[in-house]
């Protein structure tokens, strides 16, 4: 076990984790910040997306002791009341079914538009290609995606 001094979501947070201990499960089971979920463990669903200075960043293959200084942001320090355009477009489109993917499907496409504020067609389906929807609300969440870049 080793100390580590993390800045998530603005805050400063210290845990003691074995250094391999992936930061998806520092943020569930040592800090009790369930918005970010497990999902298939290899990076490839994107269930456990979150911000690492900004990028979108697979939590569940990202060990604690690599993060450092580097800020994280989750699902919950995306905005205090879901404010920000992407959650506001999400509601308005409906995306959510089960919602299980969401929050990861959210990180990401408020990274896109962090690095592309107005993306084509083709940037959304590339910038969004690693996030798995079980329900299949891919056209909802592109539309909300196209929404949120409006604002």
């Amino acid at each position: 076990m080793a100390k580590y001094n993390l800045k998530i979501n603005g805050k400063s947070r210290q845990v003691d984790a074995d250094p391999n201990t992936p930061i998806l499960w520092v943020l569930r089971d040592h800090l009790q910040m369930p918005g970010t979920k497990y999902g298939c463990g290899m990076g490839l669903c994107g269930a456990c997306t979150v911000h690492l200075n900004g990028t979108a960043v697979r939590s569940c293959q990202l060990p604690v002791s690599s993060i450092g200084k580097q800020e994280i942001t989750t699902i919950e320090g995306l905005s205090e009341k879901a404010t920000h355009p992407v959650q506001k477009a999400w509601l308005e489109h409906d995306v959510a079914q089960c919602g299980y993917c969401q929050a990861g499907q959210i990180m990401s496409a408020a990274a896109l538009l962090r690095e592309k504020p107005n993306p084509t067609e083709e940037e959304i389906e590339l910038g969004m290609s690693g996030n798995i929807c079980r329900c299949g609300t891919y056209l909802r969440i592109k539309e909300a995606i196209k929404t949120a870049a409006k604002k």
